[in-house]
């Protein structure tokens, strides 16, 4: 006697079976995360600025930082500028020695800051350091002037220690707090707006003849170093 399916032959033919793509899904899984990973792993930008080289020099005339900065205007920032909203960048070298015994002492410390707004009339760039200005016929090159220094000065030799255990804090930013108070608050939430970067790196034992570190600087500059922690 033949046995009867107990289901009406629609129901068996109709029943769900194990999907044949899984294994494409549990593939395409994989790989999605692998590639997560692989972007997680890579250097992050330091908030829209790159930092292409930071250099300390200690010479008997004291101590001097060079450094290169690598970043573009977002467009909501350029907009902002062309309609008549100045753009203040701010540069701060602090050198302190370091203390076991008490907070860090602050040996020296220097600030340069830029101001840089657009002139509809002449449709040029004004770029001002301090009392100190120049006009500039396009964006890029007024961005170049300010996101460069060579041989500026933050210590005099007798400010400085033999030995270790003295470090330089450097920050570049978009100053933001010396906007219009209102204007603080309407671009204060906005990702565009905040271009900021830090880093410390140790400052040289002991000084070089001035000849010969002139010399070290112009055959090869040193790569900017990850960020120490805090």
């Amino acid at each position: 006697m033949s046995s009867a399916s107990p289901l009406p032959a629609a129901c068996v033919r109709d029943a769900p079976r194990a999907p044949a793509s899984r294994p494409w899904r549990l593939l395409c899984a994989g790989l999605l995360l692998g590639l997560l990973a692989a972007l997680a792993a890579l250097p992050a930008r330091a908030q829209g600025i790159e930092l292409a080289s930071l250099e300390l020099t200690r010479t008997d005339e004291g101590l001097l930082l060079g450094y290169a900065t690598r970043f573009e205007l977002p467009r909501a920032v350029e907009e902002a500028m062309q309609k008549g909203v100045p753009l203040y960048f701010v540069a701060e070298a602090t050198v302190r020695r370091s203390r076991w015994y008490w907070a860090d002492q602050m040996v020296a410390r220097q600030q340069r800051q830029w101001r840089l707004t657009w002139q509809p009339l002449t449709r040029r760039y004004r770029l001002n350091l301090g009392s100190v200005g120049q006009n500039y016929d396009n964006l890029d090159d007024a961005l170049a002037a300010l996101q460069r220094s060579a041989r500026w000065k933050l210590a005099e030799p007798s400010q400085l220690s033999d030995g270790p255990g003295q470090y330089l804090d450097f920050s570049f930013k978009l100053d933001t707090s010396q906007l219009p108070r209102p204007l603080q608050i309407s671009f204060g939430a906005d990702a565009d707006w905040t271009l900021a970067l830090e880093r410390r790196i140790a400052v040289p034992e002991v000084a070089q003849p001035a000849a010969a570190a002139s010399a070290a600087a112009a055959s090869a500059s040193v790569a900017a170093p990850a960020a120490a922690p805090r």
